[in-house]
């Protein structure tokens, strides 16, 4: 099973503020759905709360170290471990990791591939994605996106694959 992070950053690596997503690129929301749909998705608790709903047409299974957390169609589990087991007991040929912060920190050294969206904007995010070592990855795909009506700032799709 292939082990894919998904994430779209700011040029400081900033990927949250406040609980939100900093920007809205439309973009980006269609090549995330077109990539994920079909997977399994695998996030944390507060990332799970913040979309406000499972996703259509994917699996969720949400890390969350309350015992009592529930989420409606939702699996959860308590590690990651556990939702990588899982989503490869399902069958799942590729699992998509969708955030937060934590979960990327826990997930980077599982990852084979990380689609990354870099945005062209610096925002005060109170939320990093974990340094990358470029030397460990290879870009094998790049794809500028300019400002337009529906996406605020331009961003480049990038697809980095573990060497």
């Amino acid at each position: 099973m292939i082990v894919s992070l998904i994430v779209a950053m700011d040029e400081q690596g900033g990927i949250g503020k406040d609980g939100q997503i900093p920007w809205h690129l439309s973009a980006d929301l269609k090549r995330f759905k077109a990539l994920t749909m079909g997977h399994h998705l695998i996030m944390g608790r507060i990332t799970c709360e913040s979309i406000g709903r499972a996703l259509p047409g994917r699996t969720s299974i949400v890390l969350s170290r309350a015992a009592d957390f529930r989420y409606p169609s939702c699996l959860i589990v308590d590690s990651l471990e556990d939702a990588l087991d899982l989503a490869e007991s399902r069958g799942e040929s590729e699992v998509f990791i969708i955030g937060g912060g934590q979960i990327y920190s826990l997930a980077l050294p599982f990852a084979d591939r990380i689609y990354l969206t870099l945005v062209h904007v610096q925002i005060n995010c109170d939320v990093l994605f974990p340094k990358i070592d470029k030397s460990q990855w290879a870009e094998v795909e790049r794809v500028f996106h300019p400002v337009d009506e529906k996406n605020q700032y331009s961003s480049t799709f990038q697809l980095l694959e573990r060497v």
